[in-house]
């Protein structure tokens, strides 16, 4: 692989692009961020030679961005992991995929709704692991919303409610709060997820009682492994509302999106876990989660 050193040395975007060097290079990461760690499952993904495969690995290890980890002693074979320096990538990701939802593949509009690549690369989520499986434990829907704040937080951005997505924000969490118990009954937890501060959404679950955790991606983890649909306003990647019905293996088995009314949403996901787990008591997957599909 022919490497042209920048010119600039003082650019930061020159010198980034002296490691990230071409289109193969971000797709590897893309993939790499959610959860497709080994050469032969890297090069059936992106379908490219495992010659270039194998030397832009190799570059990304020599310039810390990846970490080998052997999972295989005869014969040597090795996971590709990102590094702390390689998850600094995980915003530009999020950035490039938002730039071609809006103004590639879209007109440029802002707006939270649906594109139809967007509905399409998120039900084709269905079968595929979250990148990180520590985040459930058991049957759980992940909800994600574009963002929320307790009345009383001074982190209102400029514009609030005219940012696409914003209104019913809150009321999502509090039916989900409201039927957190009919989803328990089902061995199903709730999780609300957001690119919000985790302070920012501590105050918000404890300003409205909820009785589960709001997590903060932040650090775009999610939205870059999932390629989650996304938007920016206000300064802040936000997500588009939509959500997910999880297996205990942490493999997706529905997808709800787009979704247009926040509250009804809630019981249209509490009725897909109970079909869920009528498939399970007849004979369904072990997990007892196989999902609708829809």
């Amino acid at each position: 692989m022919r490497r042209v050193d920048p010119a600039d040395a003082d650019c930061g975007i020159a010198q980034a692009l002296g490691v990230l060097t071409d289109f193969w290079t971000f797709l590897l990461i893309r993939d790499i961020a959610g959860g497709v760690t080994r050469f032969d499952a890297l090069q059936r993904e992106l379908g490219v030679s495992r010659r270039a495969l194998a030397e832009r690995l190799s570059a990304l290890v020599d310039h810390g961005v990846l970490i080998r980890k052997p999972y295989s002693d005869r014969p040597v074979r090795h996971d590709y992991l990102l590094t702390a320096k390689g998850e600094g990538v995980l915003p530009v990701l999020v950035a490039l995929q938002e730039f071609g939802d809006r103004h590639v593949l879209g007109d440029g509009t802002l707006t939270g709704a649906a594109t139809a690549a967007e509905t399409r690369r998120a039900h084709a989520m269905i079968g595929r692991r979250l990148p990180d499986p520590s985040l459930v434990d058991s049957p759980t829907v992940l909800y994600f919303f574009p963002g929320a704040f307790a009345p009383s937080a001074p982190d209102y951005p400029p514009g609030w409610g005219d940012i696409p997505g914003a209104p019913g924000c809150t009321l999502e969490s509090l039916t989900y709060a409201a039927r957190t118990a009919d989803f328990e009954a089902l061995g199903v937890a709730v999780r609300g997820v957001s690119t919000q501060r985790p302070d920012q959404l501590a105050a918000l679950a404890a300003h409205a009682a909820l009785p589960f955790p709001l997590l903060s991606d932040a650090d775009g983890r999610l939205a870059a492994g999932l390629r989650l649909p996304t938007f920016r306003a206000a300064g802040v990647d936000r997500f588009k509302r939509l959500s997910l019905l999880v297996d205990p293996d942490a493999t997706i088995r529905s997808v709800q999106y787009p979704i247009t009314d926040p509250a009804g949403s809630v019981a249209e996901m509490l009725d897909r876990a109970r079909a869920s787990r009528s498939r399970s008591r007849g004979g369904g997957a072990a997990s007892g989660y196989r999902g609708t599909g829809a």
